[in-house]
């Protein structure tokens, strides 16, 4: 009876020690995790993770860390962030978990993105009492990853690329200007002032008008007639009318002698007060200001005359050398410069190449839709105006089009040892950051490039990989592509994006599959599964993917 009486409590002692020296297990019941399954966002998979330690699980002297991780089936692991928790007894800084009542927590947790679209997540525990080091099983908490957002990666393969533009304009508004200036109280046309070098030009502008009626178009002529404020308002209405109908008159006689129509339109006014203060303004007349406040303060011609007159010292220099100034005819010929059409451009570009403007030749690039006849003309512009960074970086542009990424950035560079500045460079530059998946590069380089052609389409592909839906969607407003599409599908605005993929230029697999991920999540099994069926056909790499989508689980395959 003895021995048996120690038996057991040797049997007790080991059972009792024994279940002070471990933790036991957790299951999965003990943790939710949200989302689940899990999703990417901006190249992270973030997670929360609730928590609960079951009663008289924390033994006082525990501690216990919670190492979550996200396991893929390419082999990566990848590591979250870590918790630790401790019993009542532990001296510490952790959260300390009730050993009677135990406990519950929430920890955040982000994981990086490790290309591959199957993923679970699984929670391991370094843990001890005490000094030892017990043993907790890991336990799996979430099942599956939607990488949806990590699209983008493909979208940016057909994404459009920052293009330096032309300043070619066919049709340009000019205007050539003529003074010619009358003897106080007088109306009469001098020699003199017909021989003056801005008259002479006005003539020779309408005779070049007359030579070249193809490249040269004149819209009309304006006769500005002018009399100074001084002397009285009616004695200058009338002079100034008399100057008008002379110069009106010399300038249909030169329109005649060469045998050439315009609208001649003409004009006069009596007491030219703005352009008095504007040539005042300009002077260094000793009582400027004076005389300017005159002008604020008083309304009235006569007053206003009456006035400057008293400040004697002042009117002098004005009689000598401003209202001489404004005794004066102003003659205007308004006319447009008609430059090559379109299929005269593109015809000298195969004649000589050379007798084209730098920018008549980025604008013909810009007319052809075949980008090996664009990357033709673009080399032909970099071989006639080598120092122009432009064509340079539209290289760059069909480089980039075709994948090759090395040799886009070679022009960018060209380009920018040409122009540093250039503000399509620094975009692209972005965009190739993009490309190899360095955000924060891409957020340097695009923030240089203020003002770039095309610089919303650039901002787009930027706000889709870093998760801001919305201002991506924004940003492609009116554009047609697969990233804007998917700016759309990720916003969940699916009656856009149904609307964008139909119209997209070029569709690819990327757009069929993107068709069928927003079919599956509108519910519309049939078409997501005929769409998957085209995008495979023409990109089976695709296969892999599909096949752990969970977005296209329910799709047939």
């Amino acid at each position: 009876m003895h021995k048996n009486h120690l038996f057991f409590l040797s049997a007790v002692s080991v059972i009792f020690f024994t279940s002070c020296s471990k933790l036991g297990p957790l299951s999965a019941d003990n943790f939710t995790v949200t989302p689940n399954p899990l999703e990417t966002q901006a190249g992270i998979v973030p997670s929360t993770i609730n928590g609960h330690f079951p009663e008289k699980y924390m033994k006082k002297k525990a501690v216990v860390t919670v190492i979550p991780e996200l396991r893929y089936s390419n082999g990566k692991t990848v590591q979250g962030n870590t918790a630790t928790f401790q019993g009542e007894k532990v001296l510490g800084n952790d959260q300390t978990i009730s050993y009677r009542l135990g406990g519950n927590y929430t920890m955040k947790s982000n994981f990086a993105y490790a290309d591959d679209n199957k993923a679970d997540m699984y929670l391991t525990f370094n843990a001890r009492i005490g000094n030892k080091v017990v043993k907790v099983p890991e336990v799996k908490v979430a099942t599956g990853i939607i990488a949806t957002s990590e699209l983008y990666k493909k979208t940016l393969n057909t994404a459009q690329a920052a293009i330096s533009p032309d300043a070619y304009q066919r049709i340009t508004k000019q205007k050539q200007e003529a003074n010619i200036k009358f003897l106080i109280q007088q109306a009469t046309l001098r020699k003199s002032e017909l021989k003056n070098n801005s008259v002479q030009e006005f003539v020779k502008m309408l005779q070049k008008i007359n030579a070249d009626r193809e490249g040269l178009n004149l819209e009309n002529i304006e006769v500005s007639a002018y009399a100074s404020p001084d002397g009285g308002f009616s004695i200058n209405d009338k002079l100034a009318a008399d100057r008008q109908k002379v110069s009106e008159k010399y300038v249909n006689q030169e329109l005649k002698n060469i045998n050439l129509n315009a609208n001649v339109d003409a004009k006069y006014t009596a007491q030219d007060w703005e352009g008095f203060q504007e040539l005042v303004k300009a002077s260094d007349i000793q009582d400027k200001d004076v005389i300017l406040r005159v002008l604020s303060m008083y309304k009235d011609p006569e007053e206003r005359e009456q006035q400057i007159k008293n400040i004697s010292s002042a009117f002098r220099e004005l009689a000598d050398g401003i209202l001489p100034e404004l005794r004066r005819a102003r003659l205007t010929i308004n006319y447009e410069t008609v430059g090559r059409s379109d299929d005269q451009i593109l015809q000298q570009v195969k004649d000589d190449a050379t007798k084209l403007s730098v920018e008549e030749l980025l604008y013909g690039a810009a007319l052809k839709k075949d980008i090996n006849e664009q990357e033709d003309i673009y080399k032909l512009t970099t071989e006639v105006y080598p120092n122009d960074a432009r064509a340079f970086n539209n290289l760059a542009t069909i480089q980039y089009a075709r994948g090759n990424y090395d040799a886009a950035k070679q022009y960018i560079q060209k380009a920018q040892s040409l122009a540093a500045n250039l503000p399509e460079a620094k975009a692209n530059l972005g965009m190739l950051a993009l490309k190899s998946g360095d955000i924060k590069a891409a957020e340097q380089y695009i923030a240089a490039a203020t003002d770039a052609n095309g610089l919303s389409e650039v901002l787009g592909n930027l706000h889709l990989a870093q998760g801001n839906y919305a201002q991506a969607e924004q940003d492609f407003a009116d554009i047609y592509s697969n990233s804007a599409a998917l700016a759309q599908i990720l916003n969940k605005n699916y009656a856009s994006a149904a609307v964008t993929l139909k119209y997209v230029k070029n569709a690819d697999a990327v757009t069929e599959y993107l068709k069928s991920i927003l079919s599956a999540r509108m519910g519309n099994l049939d078409d997501a599964s005929d769409a998957l069926r085209k995008a495979l056909a023409k990109d089976p790499s695709l296969s892999n993917y599909a096949a752990n989508d969970l977005e296209l689980l329910k799709v047939k395959k």
